[in-house]
């Protein structure tokens, strides 16, 4: 060992190699920790593939799960046609979900459940709505739709721009009426677009006609629906108070076999047609709903046959000339459904819709399907 100045001074190779081993030791640290930072990256793409590949599983299974939904509705109005009942269609049978008539309940329908049907490792709910409950949106005329904004309580002068904006909407020509709006208004709006100039396949497609606003079209659901304007006005808060307890979208459907059911249609639809003012329209309900007044249940007293809508069954009916101008728009059968399905599959969820057209206890057609 060396001294200098009477300081010892430690050999230089000792120095060295604990500064060595302290940079190894940083090394392997680094190493360590990019290894591990690899390992977790790689479990956290295989645990994503994983839910990625399960989820495309349940996707398919609860496809599946909505199908069988709508064919067992296919089932349940098909099979309702085969009593005697079914020259009739009224809320209190089992494809409404009520209690079914007599010959349902003792029949091949009375083991069929439509709400909460465990299926394989999932479970459905299937809701059937029939679409004769609505007036027929592509068969209006001035009459009938003059006759929905008095209902829903629209101010003549909005009412006359919307009718003949409708009217203008569903015609095949591109000229407007006087009080209406064809290309050279939509064009010319900031977001510009065509008109339909044909039958309205969904009913949502009247938000894009001028005069209709989300108010009128929605009702009392306006808070529930987030609209963005396509013609560019300003937004809308939902939560602003809305003057309408009823809107569009509870009065018509663009798809029906344009006859209104007085067994299922509310009061509101049958004050739209010709000679049903609101205290008609509130007695028709009144004696379907029977005894107790709740409609779907087991005193439900339904029309049987247009036959039984005369004075001596309904108070305030019209006079026969009237009467009889009244019986082109009404039914006591429907034939156009719309059928919802709620199909669950452990922690996925996913909702199906699907339109049913009944021609026959032989023939149930589906002629839309899809999901959201």
């Amino acid at each position: 060992m060396m001294k200098k100045g009477g300081n010892e001074i430690l050999p230089r190779r000792e120095s060295r190699r604990g500064r060595g081993a302290g940079f190894a030791l940083i090394v392997v640290l680094i190493v360590i920790a990019a290894l591990g930072f690899l390992a977790g990256s790689f479990a956290f793409s295989m645990k994503v593939e994983s839910r990625l590949a399960a989820n495309a599983q349940a996707e398919a299974d609860l496809q599946w799960l909505g199908r069988s939904g709508v064919e067992a509705a296919r089932f349940v109005l098909a099979e309702s046609l085969r009593y005697p009942s079914g020259r009739h269609t009224s809320l209190n049978q089992l494809w409404a979900g009520g209690p079914g008539e007599p010959q349902e309940t003792n029949g091949p329908l009375a083991l069929v459940r439509l709400n909460d049907l465990k299926l394989g490792g999932g479970r459905l709910s299937v809701h059937i709505v029939d679409l004769e409950r609505y007036a027929n949106i592509n068969r209006a005329d001035p009459i009938l739709l003059n006759r929905a904004f008095e209902v829903i309580g629209v101010d003549a002068s909005t009412a006359v721009t919307a009718v003949d904006s409708i009217l203008d909407w569903m015609d095949s020509d591109d000229d407007p009426r006087m009080n209406g709006a064809e290309s050279d208004y939509y064009l010319a709006l900031p977001a510009p677009y065509f008109p339909k100039n044909g039958p309205v396949d969904e009913l949502s497609e009247l938000l894009l006609v001028h005069g209709i606003s989300p108010a009128v079209y929605w009702g009392a659901k306006l808070r529930w629906h987030r609209f963005q304007w396509a013609r560019g006005e300003t937004s809308w808060d939902p939560e602003e108070a809305n003057p309408y307890s009823i809107g569009l979208v509870d009065l018509f459907t663009p798809c029906s076999s344009g006859m209104v059911n007085i067994n299922t249609a509310s009061a509101e639809v049958l004050q739209i047609l010709p000679g049903i003012d609101e205290t008609l329209a509130q007695n028709i309900v009144r004696v379907r709903a029977g005894p107790d007044g709740v409609e779907g249940t087991e005193d439900d007293t339904p029309f049987l046959d247009i036959g039984m809508l005369n004075p001596a069954v309904v108070p305030g009916l019209p006079p026969p000339e009237l009467l009889q101008g009244m019986r082109r728009f009404i039914t006591v059968q429907s034939r156009t459904f719309q059928v919802t399905v709620d199909a669950r599959l452990g922690n996925a969820r996913r909702r199906f819709h699907a339109v049913l057209v009944r021609l026959n206890p032989a023939v149930v057609e589906t002629v839309e399907f899809w999901w959201e």
